[in-house]
């Protein structure tokens, strides 16, 4: 078995429909379970988190091809794909997001890379919207500043250096280069890579588990690279968007960890004080805009986000410190 193709889902029904018609399309009749894509030997394995519309009844009714894992409570995005790993049989291991689309001869591509270069542990394609533009995957790890400035209210007043670094502006999309990491919408890992360092760290719930799989790879002396000429669409988000309050939260959380794993208890601290401060100020700024009568309902909303994340933050700072 050359490919496992990983795809966790949660109430995407159509989504998933595109996605696994797109990997269907590239062989007539695959048999159950496994099919030979563009050269590539290739199993999928769909794990539905739970889904309450009809995702998991659908997969079983129109994709028998597909090795259905139809959990009973939703087991989240890292916990979902760990549980599916433990079952691939494939040399390589994909982690596939249900709202994609495979475009054709990609997955062979992506195979092909890895068999020829002994050295990669992990590639991942260009991702495209559903326009066409390019989506930014590709990055190489965030410094201590990038922390203060990417995805905070500071980044639009960041030093242009700084996130075109971490974005990797200074490369083509249709190129082929080391990365530190790719995102995990789309991402192959060898199987090596999965019995080297193990499985994704269960402690992010959504958001920056990719980020650290590929920081551990690369500290056990494995290349990441992204593949520019294989290609899939991502129509991007359609799960996360299910749990619109959550996503500023789990991002933030998922940021503190890594940062805690990887660059010591002491700035996640200082980093964490900040995140306080910034999303405090934040509150302020909505709470005086709503008083002047701009869009009221919307400022109420992000008011009661942002004092969420303020909430979790403060009753995790326990696990920053220590």
């Amino acid at each position: 078995m050359d490919l496992s193709i990983i795809i966790v889902s949660w109430n995407v029904r159509d989504l998933l429909s595109a996605c696994l018609d797109s990997l269907a399309a590239q062989v007539p009749s695959p048999p159950a379970g496994r099919g030979y894509r563009g050269g590539v030997n290739t199993e999928v394995i769909v794990l539905d988190s739970a889904s309450t519309d009809g995702s998991a009844d659908r997969v079983r009714d129109r994709y028998p091809w597909v090795r259905l894992i139809a959990e009973p409570e939703n087991v989240g995005f890292t916990r979902g794909n760990n549980i599916a790993l433990q079952t691939a049989h494939g040399r390589h291991v994909m982690l596939l997001n249900p709202d994609t689309v495979i475009h054709k001869n990609a997955l062979n591509q992506l195979v092909a890379y890895l068999d020829a270069h002994l050295d990669v542990g992990i590639v991942g394609p260009q991702v495209l919207n559903a326009d066409g533009s390019t989506q930014s995957t590709r990055r190489r790890f965030p410094t201590k500043l990038t922390a203060f400035f990417e995805s905070t209210w500071l980044q639009g007043y960041a030093p242009r250096r700084i996130l075109d670094r971490f974005y990797v502006t200074d490369q083509p999309d249709d190129g082929t280069f080391d990365v530190d990491w790719v995102q995990g919408c789309a991402l192959v890992a060898r199987r090596e890579v999965y019995d080297q360092i193990g499985p994704l760290d269960e402690g992010y719930v959504m958001y920056s588990e990719e980020m650290d799989w590929c920081t551990r790879a690369k500290r056990a002396g494995w290349r990441v690279v992204y593949v520019g000429d294989a290609r899939i669409t991502h129509y991007g988000g359609k799960s996360t968007e299910q749990v619109e309050g959550h996503k500023h939260l789990y991002f933030q959380q998922s940021k503190l960890r890594y940062f805690r794993k990887f660059h010591g208890r002491g700035f996640a601290l200082a980093l964490w004080v900040f995140l306080l401060l910034s999303y405090g100020a934040q509150i302020a700024q909505e709470g005086a805009k709503a008083l002047l009568g701009s869009k009221r309902a919307m400022r109420r909303a992000r008011i009661t986000t942002y004092w969420r994340v303020i909430g979790a933050l403060a009753r995790g700072h326990q696990t920053v410190g220590h």
